[in-house]
């Protein structure tokens, strides 16, 4: 079938999106073609706001729309208490549960070397900044379960060795290899509330 040049372009683009075959994106390109025009621009609005509004928290690294996200910024929160946690997705999910009331680092990553992710690309140097310059009682290590999650963790215990404050990790409600991200909420609850020193 002959596109025109904008339904073609439209296409190509939904077909970058993760998880979006031709057979999807072509769906999506003529979804937009034949809806209102209205909606069609509240969607354009939409994509162009959090491209332009939403930056990472100067704190934490979560998504933000002002300078501090609304946990860094929660005087309710507990700000003695940091969880580390390896994307934003899991911080979501970790919400979710309504157990959690500390604040959280995002690393932006985790150390897996075979897939070209290192220490420079986390923000473990700015998580041992925030220690230094911060009153925090515990750090709970909350890394997805699998061999990069556990090397990530065990780099990080290292590194605050010498910090005088508690060191958790999640408990293994999570199987080895799951992912927090995917995990349930009464099952995120009980890894939470069964956390363990970690030495």
């Amino acid at each position: 079938m002959a596109y025109t040049r904008s339904l073609k372009n439209l296409i190509a683009e939904f077909g970058k999106l993760p998880g979006i075959g031709n057979k999807t994106a072509e769906r999506l390109g003529f979804y937009i073609l034949n809806v209102s025009h209205g909606d069609a621009m509240s969607l354009a609005d939409a994509i162009a706001e959090v491209k332009n509004n939403v930056k990472r928290c100067k704190q934490c690294f979560n998504i933000a729309d002002e300078e501090l996200c609304e946990i860094c910024s929660n005087p309710r929160r507990d700000h003695s208490t940091i969880c580390v946690i390896e994307q934003t997705k899991d911080l979501i999910s970790l919400e979710k549960t309504a157990t959690y009331q500390g604040l959280y680092h995002v690393l932006m990553g985790r150390l897996a070397p075979l897939e070209n992710q290192h220490l420079e690309a986390t923000t473990i140097k700015e998580l041992i900044g925030r220690l230094k310059n911060e009153e925090v009682k515990e750090v709970i290590l909350a890394t997805n379960p699998n061999i990069e999650g556990d090397a990530t963790a065990l780099y990080i215990r290292e590194q605050l060795e010498n910090f005088s404050i508690k060191i958790s990790k999640i408990a293994r409600g999570i199987p080895t290899g799951g992912s927090i991200e995917f995990a349930n909420q009464a099952m995120l609850t009980d890894a939470l509330s069964g956390r363990q020193d970690f030495k």
